[in-house]
């Protein structure tokens, strides 16, 4: 099949039709027209003195024209006019008629032609009936404006319906053809909010998990390696090692228990009533809507800058030498921001153990108008900086990066002039 629906190889409708139909069936009123002109084109070259086979021709022609209703309405209207007065073109005239009344041509058009037909037809009318019938002239009137009006008004009244409930089905065809496309559009832009949201929460999870765990099991080889190094010599201290140890590792359990928690919960949202509608791309939606909300619980839970004492504390207990600096009242920020600082001192701090054991690390924290910044710096490392083995994925900064953008901050990173390193990210305060 072709694109207009033709079976490929055989040719299309010609000329003027559109379907093969319109052809069978102007085809044969055309046959009928030309029948029915001949037929009164003898009987009017008898009246007129004309050769027959003259008067059957002309009628012929005449009412062959039927086959060009399509192509040019007018024309076949105003030749059922000029053959009026021979009184032949019956159905020319009605099919005419309803042909032009149908079609795109102006209303004005069509009004005047149909105006003139009616004049046409009840002059014809009127003076074959006055000279045939002996009868009262007002009877003669009627009766030829009865024949006139009964020939051209139903014509063009159902011409107009039949054009105006065409349109009207183009109009709505085209209409639900726009609506199918835009459906189509938003389907795709819904499915593309989707897939954007299911990896902003995969980015999110990948972050929250690599924030969560990292820095416990980061202190937990820098204490293993410590244990290592005093269990024959330094038993106590040996021993306050390894229960340092055990802690880091029951917390990273706990909060990694907590979240594939949310994880597992998440991923059996509650299932829509039956009568409800689902939009496009609504499944996705309802999938991650559940996991953000549940993230979002967990992590407004989280730590917050009031730990940041716990959590140097932590870094000075495995032999880190870290020093605070504070300045500034707190105020109350949004569980958004406090933990989003939380978390870029500690990965800095993870940094530190990982890259430059044994290093002076100072922490910054300033509580100024409108903002809250953040800063911290190692210096040059005096160790081995494989001194712990520990391993480096290089999502750290990423994501740090991640969590300060998004809340509208600036985040700056890099070596300092002194051989060490500078983390430094400044959160507004909404």
């Amino acid at each position: 099949m072709t694109s207009t629906g033709d079976v490929e190889g055989r040719a299309g409708p010609p000329l003027w039709w559109e379907r093969r139909r319109d052809v069978v069936v102007d085809g044969a009123l055309g046959a009928v027209s030309a029948v029915e002109c001949g037929w009164e084109g003898a009987s009017f070259a008898r009246e007129a003195g004309l050769p027959v086979a003259v008067g059957v021709l002309f009628g012929i022609a005449v009412g062959a024209v039927l086959l060009l209703r399509r192509r040019w309405p007018i024309a076949v209207v105003l030749v059922g006019i000029a053959v009026a007065p021979a009184a032949m073109g019956f159905l020319l005239g009605v099919v005419g008629l309803y042909t032009l009344a149908s079609s795109e041509v102006p209303r004005r058009i069509t009004g005047t032609l149909a105006s003139v037909s009616l004049a046409a037809t009840f002059v014809v009318m009127y003076l074959r009936t006055r000279g045939d019938v002996e009868a009262d002239p007002m009877l003669v009137v009627v009766l030829s404006g009865f024949v006139a009006v009964a020939l051209t008004v139903p014509p063009v009244l159902f011409g107009l319906y039949v054009g105006a409930r065409r349109r009207l089905m183009e109009s709505l065809q085209e209409r639900a053809d726009s609506l199918e496309r835009e459906l189509s559009l938003l389907a795709d832009r819904a499915e593309e909010r989707a897939e954007w949201a299911r990896t902003e929460e995969r980015t999110r999870i990948a972050r929250e998990m690599h924030d969560v765990v990292a820095h416990r099991v980061s202190l937990m080889v820098v204490h293993a390696a410590a244990l290592e190094a005093v269990a024959l010599k330094d038993p106590a201290r040996a021993v306050k090692n390894a229960a340092l140890v055990g802690d880091m590792g029951r917390q990273a359990l706990t909060e990694l228990r907590e979240m594939l928690g949310v994880l597992r919960a998440a991923e059996k949202p509650k299932p829509a009533p039956a009568a409800a509608p689902v939009p496009a791309g609504g499944g996705a939606t309802a999938v991650v809507a559940p996991l953000s909300a549940a993230l979002a619980a967990v992590f407004d839970d989280g730590p917050s800058l009031g730990g940041l004492e716990e959590l140097v504390g932590q870094s000075r207990a495995a032999g880190m030498a870290v020093e605070v600096v504070v300045q500034g009242e707190a105020a109350g920020y949004a569980a958004e921001l406090e933990q989003t600082a939380y978390r870029v001192v500690q990965e800095a701090l993870t940094n530190c153990h990982k890259h430059a054991p044994g290093a002076r690390v100072v922490v910054r924290l300033a509580h100024r108008e409108g903002e809250v910044a953040m800063q911290v710096e190692n210096g040059p490392c005096e160790g081995r900086s494989d001194g712990v083995g520990l391993p480096s994925g290089g999502n750290g900064l990423v994501g740090m990066r991640e969590r300060v953008l998004a809340l509208g901050g600036v985040f700056v990173s890099g070596p300092t002039e002194a051989g060490g390193f500078r983390v430094s990210a400044v959160l507004p305060v909404r």
